[in-house]
């Protein structure tokens, strides 16, 4: 068997574009994969062209050795470019050597530790009263693992262009911990309670939120500063013990390392689309077991990024929850059927393991075909003053 093509798609699904890459051979079977790299999805069908060059004709069954040339095949390896590129075309070597032996993508992991995947769910609201009913909501439709986003007070002023918005971090953590501490109060000790705060935060104005809250109302915080300095992680891990979800920015195990060996963060938010692929996605996981922190992986894309997640989940022993997009309160654009005829199945708040060949979902190519690409701009955001900061 010998690749005969790859092939790029960055499609509109929903409000944004999913990059999806389709690996042909020679025998008529093809896989699907996907890259993370939400809005800068011409730079990742750059890469993939480049690879294309070398991988054509290709053995893809080789799928280690494959990815070891691509990482190391040039002099500037690594970053989240080239890692991007390189997680979806090994998802789809891996959806390839499933449908050719004709057993589940988890087959070639080490096989199935569980026949289901938990999820948490995601909600925001405007208010404190309709956050408490949508977490209500979700507890009610049997959903026990809650995100929460903070409550933003994120405004257009009207003088800048359409996705230029005012975001000021410290007008937002006082209210957020007063929604969450009466949320907490509201859904009582037992369900699973967090928050992302989406890296908009310096280690000072992290403290002082997680200060203005009584001990137990978090589970996990999620990314609440940058991900560039694990020092900085450290300091704030001696102000605040509650625990940190951290990993969904990484781009390699080198980067998970030393939050995993300092004991930064507790659970390990790895996106097999921007990390590797399931081939490095696998031994991050490896890593995190010998530190005793289970994966939370980051899941924001579409379905092929389920699939292959749902198929590392299944082969792992170190999981706690997968990020999903489909729930009683949210509309679920990120899985539109019309692009994603077969897909993973989610009962309750749980998604079955495929038991089919490779990852168990298709892609309609054809309806791709008739796009043309459109750009999507993460919201920039800036303050008061004028500077600009994280989203």
């Amino acid at each position: 068997m010998k690749i005969s093509d790859i092939k790029a798609y960055p499609t509109w699904v929903g409000h944004r574009n999913q990059l999806i890459v389709k690996v042909e051979t020679d025998e008529g079977i093809h896989g699907w994969g996907e890259s993370g790299l939400s809005g800068r999805e011409l730079a990742v069908v750059g890469a993939v062209r480049h690879y294309r060059e070398f991988l054509l004709g290709r053995d893809p069954r080789e799928i280690g050795r494959l990815w070891q040339e691509m990482y190391r095949g040039q002099y500037f390896e690594g970053g989240r470019v080239l890692t991007a590129a390189i997680s979806a075309i090994d998802i789809a070597l891996h959806d390839v050597v499933g449908k050719a032996l004709g057993v589940p993508v988890y087959q070639l992991l080490g096989g199935k530790q569980r026949e289901w995947v938990p999820c948490f769910a995601t909600t925001g609201a405007p208010d404190l009263e309709t956050l408490v009913k949508n977490c209500k909501l979700l507890l009610d439709k049997g959903w026990d693992v809650i995100r929460t986003g903070m409550a933003q007070r994120i405004r257009y002023d009207g003088k800048q262009y359409d996705e230029e918005l005012l975001f000021e971090p410290r007008d937002s953590i006082g209210i957020t911990a007063a929604w969450l501490t009466e949320v907490r109060r509201e859904i009582g000790p037992d369900p699973v309670l967090g928050i992302d705060y989406h890296h908009r935060l310096t280690v000072a104005e992290s403290a002082s939120f997680c200060q203005k809250m009584p001990p137990g109302t978090l589970d996990f915080l999620e990314e609440p500063i940058r991900d560039e300095c694990p020092e900085a992680y450290e300091s704030l891990r001696t102000m605040t013990d509650v625990p940190f979800a951290i990993g969904e920015e990484f781009a390699s195990k080198w980067q998970f390392l030393p939050y995993l060996e300092r004991g930064i963060t507790q659970f390990a938010r790895i996106d097999v689309c921007n990390v590797g692929g399931l081939t490095e996605s696998m031994k991050v996981a490896s890593l995190a077991e010998s530190h005793y922190i289970d994966l939370m992986p980051h899941n924001p894309l579409g379905p092929i990024c389920t699939a292959a997640t749902v198929h590392l989940a299944a082969a792992v022993p170190n999981f706690a929850w997968l990020e999903h997009r489909v729930t009683p309160t949210e509309a679920g654009k990120f899985m539109d059927e019309e692009f994603f005829p077969v897909q993973c199945e989610l009962v309750g708040s749980m998604l079955k393991v495929p038991e089919g060949p490779g990852l168990g979902v298709e892609f309609n190519e054809e309806l791709a075909k008739e796009q043309e690409f459109k750009f999507w701009e993460a919201p920039h955001l800036r303050r008061r003053d004028g500077s600009h900061t994280n989203w």
